[in-house]
């Protein structure tokens, strides 16, 4: 009895499941909510791009013009920077002792200089005059010898042999010599140094000057000045760390951002629906509530290969993309940040006429 009753009660549960079963599968499954409202066009006929935040002076990365160790750190992110402030200085001591031996070769070329300059000195004067005076003196005397021999001979040619005239006569030429080498000493030292002496040591005057501004300008080089007027944006320098002249990622980024850009990358299928100044709107990605109007800025005329993906599946790599752009008011969106992506779309031209339109042909 109990086989009887179990059994065809087991097969009447079983067919229940079964079509109970069957009846939930049938049953339509709701659309899973998403997590963020997509955003909404607000234009007709629009052309949509995925736009980054930039700077208005656009993100300039900088680095250190010479590299070396960082020795000093001037700023931090999100400091307002003026044009030619320092942000970082490289290790430059070799430099420094350089100067010093720069300096000092200047100081002694200048000393030489005026040196030649002061010649004649007023003390070394008056021993060359006395001993011109005493050459003019011992020609006087030889002079006066050779005259008494002179009248001598004439009395009496006999007294007096014609070598010692001779004598007399050669006396007076070397005493005439010796009074014309002391005169021509004294102008030498009352005319002071030569031109031209004066000329090369005022080269090399120059030469160590020059010498100095150099090393001042290698100096000036191992600081790192901010070329324009905006905000730090990225700082990734610390002391004691090596900075790279040329590297692939930047130790610091500046930009200006009392107004803000938007690079708005078009597909190159839809470039030639956009014309200048047409009107856009951004909206901040996770909030379509956070949107503010654009105002055109430029259209850069070269279609590049596209670099930032936005994670679409209909997205692909190897597209070409036409950059426009937009600005606007930092205080309109004050959650933006620069690098950040927006949803951009920009109103379009009459697509219909422009699809129907005639092609011309020059002939």
């Amino acid at each position: 009895m109990v086989r009887q009753l179990v059994l065809p009660l087991l097969a009447v549960v079983g067919v229940v499941f079964a079509v109970w079963t069957v009846m939930r599968g049938a049953q339509a499954v709701p659309p899973a909510q998403p997590v963020v409202q997509p955003t909404e066009a607000p234009y007709t006929r629009n052309v949509a791009g995925a736009g980054i935040v930039e700077a208005a002076s656009e993100n300039i990365a900088i680095g250190p013009v010479v590299p070396g160790v960082v020795k000093e750190v001037y700023v931090q992110v999100g400091d307002a920077v003026k044009q030619g402030q320092p942000l970082f200085r490289v290790d430059d001591r070799d430099l420094r002792s350089q100067l010093v031996k720069a300096r000092a070769a200047h100081a002694s070329a200048d000393a030489r200089l005026e040196r030649l300059r002061s010649f004649p000195r007023p003390e070394e004067i008056p021993p060359v005059q006395a001993a011109l005076a005493a050459d003019e003196q011992l020609l006087a005397d030889a002079t006066n010898q050779f005259n008494t021999m002179q009248r001598i001979v004439t009395t009496d040619p006999r007294a007096v042999s014609m070598d010692d005239v001779d004598r007399r006569r050669f006396a007076v030429t070397v005493a005439e010599a010796r009074v014309a080498k002391s005169r021509a000493e004294l102008a030498l030292l009352k005319a002071g140094s030569w031109s031209s002496d004066i000329a090369v040591q005022t080269a090399e005057v120059a030469s160590a000057q020059a010498d100095i501004e150099s090393i001042n300008v290698e100096l000036e080089r191992r600081i790192t000045l901010s070329p324009i007027d905006g905000r730090v944006l990225q700082f990734k320098v610390r002391p004691g760390e090596f900075a790279q002249a040329a590297d692939t990622t930047p130790l610091a980024l500046i930009g200006k951002v009392d107004v803000l850009h938007v690079r708005v990358d078009v597909d190159e299928n839809d470039a030639w629906r956009i014309s200048p100044g047409a009107r856009a709107e951004a909206t901040v990605r996770g909030n379509r509530d956070l949107r503010t109007q654009l105002k055109f800025v430029r259209i850069e005329p070269f279609v590049v290969p596209k670099r930032s993906l936005t994670g679409e599946s209909t997205e692909r790599v190897d597209t070409r993309v036409l950059q426009v752009v937009y600005s606007f008011d930092p205080a309109a969106l004050p959650n933006v940040y620069v690098g950040q992506q927006m949803d951009v779309f920009i109103e379009s031209a009459d697509s219909d006429q422009a699809a129907t339109r005639p092609v011309s042909s020059n002939r």
